[in-house]
């Protein structure tokens, strides 16, 4: 009787202890749920995505590498970079196409009559984006098209509120993109009226930490947002050794594809490209030799991928199957640590040993049924040499490529 006396006391001093803990659990729980005003209905609440149009086929499109932000002799700071001097370089390197984007305001906004009407500016091989680089006291953006448009137009109402800028912009249907949101310069207007912004601004991969951070930011709030490189290159190789500068050195680390953006174009064509960016199928490389980074799902899990990263998509309310996959050289042996974020948040890191037609790794999760959730890949390894920029490799360590999102129920009318 005793023994059972005591074995008694010991249950009860357990449930005790779990029904206190219990307590505290549901009153902590209760005490972080926010509160909801009787009758309230929120029309902005997480609802059923039923207009999400299909996605386009993964197969029949080309990879085209590129440089989205470059500077010419037309950018009153630039040196020794004609553009024959750029595109030559582009053509030597496998660069298919490039956005030159020189200052409006060192015209006065006239870069009709001037870079884009260069006769330099003419390629056999590289497809060239019409555009500029929108500078303003309230920052600056990067403006691309297929072909010219009135940019004087939006230099003339770069002072105006963004309600009138983003009309002027929607009215000459062009892609409009925040450069260097976090450094110097950065874009100050709202992310509401942009297309991409620039989230690996030069060589220089450690500094982008903070544009990254505004890119999730963006993206966690429903902004479906492409995110893209550019070398932001401005000084060239001098012809002659007198006619070097105090910024010459920079052309041995960081030129045209330092870094390169990789576009998943429809064909080969200037529209295509715009295209490819604004609807997200992108991924961006340390240099132009670098594996390409490339995110796609598995909705249904029959081993056939259906989506691909930029693409969006109505949850399937089941576990999907996703594939990280490394297209071009990687050295044999060696480790790509391959890190996940889930809507800004880390989600998981794997590995993909180099070497083989095309390494990869895979990995499961469920998107929310209801509400938005993005995936996106950063990867890390050992460089391929880009020995045409040499110095580039140590800038941007052992950052190899990020992907864009591939996306689940974000509202196409956002």
């Amino acid at each position: 009787m005793m023994i059972f006396g005591r074995c008694k006391q010991h249950l009860f001093a357990k449930l005790f202890s779990f029904a206190l803990t219990l307590t505290s659990v549901i009153g902590a729980f209760a005490q972080s749920t926010e509160p909801v005003p009787p009758g309230h209905v929120n029309p902005w609440a997480p609802a059923e995505q039923n207009n999400i149009p299909p996605v386009a086929p993964l197969a029949g499109g080309v990879w085209l590498k590129g440089e989205l932000h470059m500077h010419s002799r037309h950018s009153k700071e630039s040196s020794n970079n004609p553009i024959s001097k750029i595109l030559a370089f582009c053509k030597s390197v496998g660069i298919d196409y490039i956005a030159i984007t020189d200052h409006d305001n060192h015209v006065g906004g006239d870069v009709a009559h001037n870079t884009w009407t260069d006769p330099e500016l003419k390629s056999d091989s590289v497809l060239l984006l019409y555009g500029a680089e929108w500078t303003t006291t309230r920052g600056h953006g990067n403006v691309f098209s297929a072909k010219p448009y009135d940019h004087q137009k939006l230099y003339d109402v770069r002072d105006q509120r963004d309600v009138v800028v983003g009309a002027i912009k929607k009215q000459l249907d062009v892609h409009l993109s925040a450069n260097h949101p976090s450094g110097k310069d950065h874009f100050g207007y709202s992310y509401d009226m942009v297309n991409s912004i620039e989230v690996w601004n030069s060589c220089i991969w450690s500094k982008n930490a903070n544009a990254i951070m505004i890119w999730d930011d963006m993206l966690s709030s429903g902004r479906k947002l492409t995110g893209r490189g550019g070398s932001d290159a401005h000084h060239g190789v001098p012809d002659s050794p007198d006619q070097a500068t105090k910024n010459t050195p920079q052309v041995k680390a960081n030129y045209a594809g330092t870094p390169t953006t990789w576009v998943y174009a429809a064909t080969r064509t200037p529209q295509a490209v715009i295209d490819a960016l604004t609807n997200g199928r992108v991924c961006v490389t340390a240099n132009p030799y670098d594996p390409r980074v490339e995110l796609y799902a598995d909705l249904d899990q029959d081993g056939k991928m259906d989506i691909m990263m930029g693409d969006n998509t109505k949850s399937p309310g089941k576990p999907v199957k996703f594939r990280v996959q490394l297209n071009g050289t990687t050295t044999q042996g060696a480790t790509y640590t391959v890190s996940v974020i889930k809507n800004g948040n880390p989600f998981g890191t794997y590995t993909i040993t180099g070497g083989g037609k095309t390494p990869m790794v895979e990995f499961t999760d469920s998107p929310a049924g209801l509400g938005r959730t993005y995936y996106r890949v950063a990867v890390e390894g050992p460089q391929n040499p880009y020995p045409q920029v040499p110095e580039s490799m140590a800038l941007s360590g052992n950052m190899i490529g990020l992907s864009n999102p591939i996306f689940f129920n974000f509202d196409p009318n956002f």
